[in-house]
């Protein structure tokens, strides 16, 4: 029986273990209609598993289940598969997209649950023969559309949206079904521009007064503070806290996720010379990159430093490395220790002895299935012969295991990967793991120069000054120069000696990372001629 003064969602004492890790312990919340609950905590915390749970994800179900209680309305419910969670007005947006791409807004909007127009022939043959009221689809999709406040084209397909649409897309196909009571959105700003981001914390609001219970997973905390009214911390699988949003603020809120103070001031030993050689001297550089504009990039990057680049969404920043690396067509000059390196052409860029850092670490970056050894040692073998042992005067290549374990553990060791060993599998770590699994495998080539594109995107506070200060220090003890991309000005202030921004396809100044962020805002803004 539904019990009228229950909260609309409890969860008591959830305990789940992965692997043999104990991932989740005693965990507890509650959320009333309408209410925003802010989760957050470092990767790895234990946040996205705890939403598995409540989402009846199969992953949870095939690793052995869960322990503990989940209760909607007062009433103990039990899912087996997300669809008993949609079934009782649950709806989530994950972090990977689940779009047909092929597909326009309002068919994927409207997936499964189309409304058809019957007909005589369907009466005969059966209902699969009744078409698409497509009428009614439009009129559906606008309504959500209209719901979510935040305007898209529903007739667009897909493949052409900006991939800030298509995460309004998702957002648009949950608030489509009629029954929602609560959504969890998984770091649904990561891939908005700013203006995206508050269009869509003005949605949350808007939710919310509807009676729809929201949990808003994200790193960008002052998010959490403009929208939510409460703020759960998880920290290594426990709540450590769980106060109003409007009694807190962003330090305590990351000391509580990290248990440290985490200082995020520009970086204090900036190193600014003049008189060092160019390394790499890029000349009129222009880049074919989807949803990215390089059109005429002009740059000297000095050997052994750190160089940032900067600048709006989609206007150029990592389009420069994607097209330096031979990955997108690009047109141009790229000059490296003097000598001239061909475009389009990623094989004589690593031979070169430079080597890229993704930004899309899920599609190009790791091999999910494989071991961490794998991961860490296969570049440096496949590229280098690193890592094998020749027999018969070389005819025989033979894996070092012994080397591959050893080189594995050392940046285990390093850069504090959480893992249960060098065998794990690369899927079964959370996301800022799996980054580190990245810088790992490209400090195992040993490169002189390094490209490294958005290092911190979508992990937490805590381990981002673990990967900015790997980077760094391995800058100032191997002499690799470094070239780092980023949305984020304060991280590239923190961690850069000079920082380039883009604009409009061209670099529209470059300063030393000391300068205050005003100035590098305004080169942002800046119209470059």
């Amino acid at each position: 029986m539904m019990n009228a003064n229950a909260p609309l969602l409890e969860m008591r004492n959830i305990k789940k273990d992965f692997f043999g890790n104990q991932v989740l312990t005693d965990i507890n919340l509650t959320l009333q209609p309408g209410e925003v609950l802010g989760l957050v905590g470092e990767n790895g915390a234990g946040k996205s598993t705890l939403m598995k749970i409540l989402f009846g994800m199969d992953v949870i179900r095939e690793t052995g289940g869960y322990e503990g209680d989940i209760l909607i309305n007062g009433e103990k419910v039990q899912f087996s598969t997300p669809f008993d969670a949609l079934a009782v007005g649950i709806g989530m947006v994950h972090q990977e997209f689940s779009l047909i791409p092929g597909f326009t807004a309002t068919e994927n909007i409207l997936l499964n649950r189309e409304p058809v127009k019957t007909n005589v022939i369907a009466e005969v043959f059966g209902e699969r023969l009744n078409t698409l009221n497509y009428n009614e689809m439009n009129a559906r999709a606008e309504k959500a559309i209209d719901k979510m406040g935040f305007s898209i084209d529903a007739d667009m397909v897909i493949s052409n949206m900006p991939v800030g649409h298509r995460q309004f897309t998702e957002i648009a196909r949950e608030l489509s079904k009629d029954q929602l009571k609560l959504l969890i959105l998984d770091e649904p700003t990561a891939v908005l521009t700013e203006k995206e981001a508050d269009a869509l914390l003005e949605s949350i609001r808007g939710m919310s007064e509807k009676g729809i219970a929201v949990i808003f997973i994200t790193h960008r905390l002052h998010e959490i503070l403009s929208v939510c009214d409460k703020v759960l911390v998880m920290r290594d699988g426990y709540v450590v806290q769980d106060v109003p949003a409007k009694e807190t603020d962003v330090k305590e809120i990351t000391r509580w996720m990290v248990g440290r103070n985490v200082d995020v001031s520009a970086n204090a030993d900036v190193k600014l010379d003049a008189n060092a050689n160019v390394i790499m001297s890029i000349r009129d550089l222009w880049v074919d990159m989807s949803g990215e504009t390089v059109r005429d990039v002009t740059l000297d990057v000095r050997e052994g430093e750190i160089l940032g680049i900067g600048g709006l969404a989609g206007q150029g920043k990592l389009g420069i490395p994607n097209g330096v690396m031979g990955l997108c067509p690009a047109g141009g000059t790229v000059v490296f220790d003097g000598k001239e390196i061909p475009l389009n052409n990623p094989r004589r860029c690593l031979d070169a002895s430079l080597a890229f850092v993704s930004e899309d670490r899920r599609g190009v970056g790791l091999l999910l299935d494989e071991t961490l050894e794998w991961n860490i040692a296969f570049p440096a073998m496949q590229i280098q012969g690193k890592f094998l042992k020749k027999y018969l005067g070389g005819l025989i290549h033979w894996r070092d295991e012994k080397a591959i374990r050893a080189v594995t553990q050392k940046y285990i060791d390093e850069l504090m990967i959480k893992c249960t060993g060098s065998k794990q599998k690369a899927k079964e770590l959370s996301g800022g793991n799996q980054q580190k699994v990245c810088l790992a495998k490209t400090f195992a080539l040993e490169p002189k120069f390094l490209f490294v594109s958005e290092p911190t995107r979508g992990i937490d506070v805590g381990a981002k000054s673990l990967v900015l200060d790997a980077l760094k220090r391995y800058n100032r003890e191997n002499g690799v120069t470094v070239v780092m991309i980023s949305s984020e000005l304060e991280e590239l202030r923190q961690t850069c000696d000079r920082i380039a921004i883009v604009s409009g396809g061209k670099i529209a100044g470059i300063l030393p990372a000391t300068e205050s962020s005003e100035e590098f805002g305004l080169l942002m803004i800046s119209q470059v001629k």
